[in-house]
């Protein structure tokens, strides 16, 4: 069925040139990859209109703009439920997007509050500490050595090699320089030193259905011990992924069962991926799951990874617009 599809974006240029620095624009998308997402959308036989953010969005919904389906990879600009805004917006007016819902949305972005319903659920997952404050902090019950983070940021935001943390001492220093150049919570988690790997997902409930599972492995260029924010950014001089089959590592199969069953459990919808980091004894953990992952054709995970597996582009879009569809249809009858 031909659609006329919408693709609501923040666009990095436009952020750049409003004075946002290039880290606060680190999550958002290029022109390459609405370029990208218009072609393979063409191809599959649909018509495209961009939108744009969620401004954007509102003014053409209220100049009384509709579309059978939206393509939202809209990531938002401010607040913990930023990435929550644009389908929120898209409920109370029932025109259907892709990906997930505001709910979920909210919830995977603050990665304390996601591990906390995993954890309940029986996913494998190290504990964790939120942190909102320096003064006065709760020590870990856990042992280090300690990795922190920002609770709620993407792209290896606020990870650097300093986010390791030997001494449970030295926490309140390294949490008080998050809190304030962040201004949100900040998460302490046991270091997990072993293998790092990102598994692609497609699909929605039980349909949901790992597209491969890809270990992260760092060069002798890169920052060592964590997958940072400079990592990812120059993941082509630092950075090797490699695509590995379950039928080939042991550890494969854990990682991606670990990763599928955290992805239905959130109710995680038509694509996305799953970050997993192995501990000292060699079990991978969940460590946080994107349900709106970049789709830049050559420079985002998700991409590369199909890539890798023999996916091609046009056939990881339609496969996210053909799971979208089956609530498009749902709706309609």
């Amino acid at each position: 069925m031909s659609l006329t599809i919408g693709l609501c974006f923040d666009l990095r240029s436009t952020y750049l040139a409003e004075g946002y620095s290039e880290e606060e624009t680190a999550e958002f998308d290029q022109e390459e990859t609405i370029a990208a997402l218009e072609t393979a959308l063409a191809r599959l036989g649909h018509r495209t209109e961009r939108i744009g953010h969620a401004r954007q969005l509102t003014a053409a919904l209220v100049a009384g703009k509709r579309w059978d389906l939206v393509f939202n990879i809209a990531e938002g600009l401010h607040g913990m439920s930023r990435e929550a805004q644009v389908p929120a917006i898209l409920d109370l007016y029932r025109i259907p997007y892709t990906f997930s819902d505001p709910l979920v949305m909210c919830l995977t972005l603050h990665k304390g509050m996601c591990k906390a319903v995993l954890r309940d659920a029986g996913v494998a997952t190290a504990p964790a500490l939120v942190v909102t404050e320096s003064e006065n902090m709760p020590l870990p019950s856990f042992d280090g050595p300690y990795f922190i983070k920002p609770v709620a940021e993407g792209t290896g935001k606020g990870i650097t090699p300093l986010s390791i943390v030997d001494q449970a001492a030295d926490l309140p220093l390294v949490c008080s320089r998050l809190l304030a150049r962040f201004r949100q919570p900040v998460l302490i988690e046991p270091y997990l030193p072993g293998r790092e790997f990102t598994t692609g997902i497609i699909g929605t409930g039980a349909e949901a259905e790992v597209l491969g599972c890809m270990e992260v492995l760092l060069n002798e260029e890169a920052e060592q011990g964590v997958y940072s924010y400079g990592n990812k950014e120059n993941w082509q001089s630092r950075v090797e992924y490699r695509l590995i089959r379950p039928q080939e590592d042991a550890v494969v199969v854990q990682a991606e069962a670990v990763a599928l069953t955290a992805w239905r459990v959130l109710d995680c919808r038509d694509g996305g991926r799953v970050d997993l980091r192995c501990d000292s004894t060699g079990r991978p953990l969940f460590m946080e799951v994107n349900p709106l992952a970049g789709l830049h054709p050559s420079h985002s995970d998700l991409p590369i990874l199909c890539n890798l597996a023999g996916i091609a582009y046009q056939d990881l879009i339609g496969r996210i617009v053909g799971s979208a569809q089956k609530r498009l249809a749902a709706q309609v009858s």
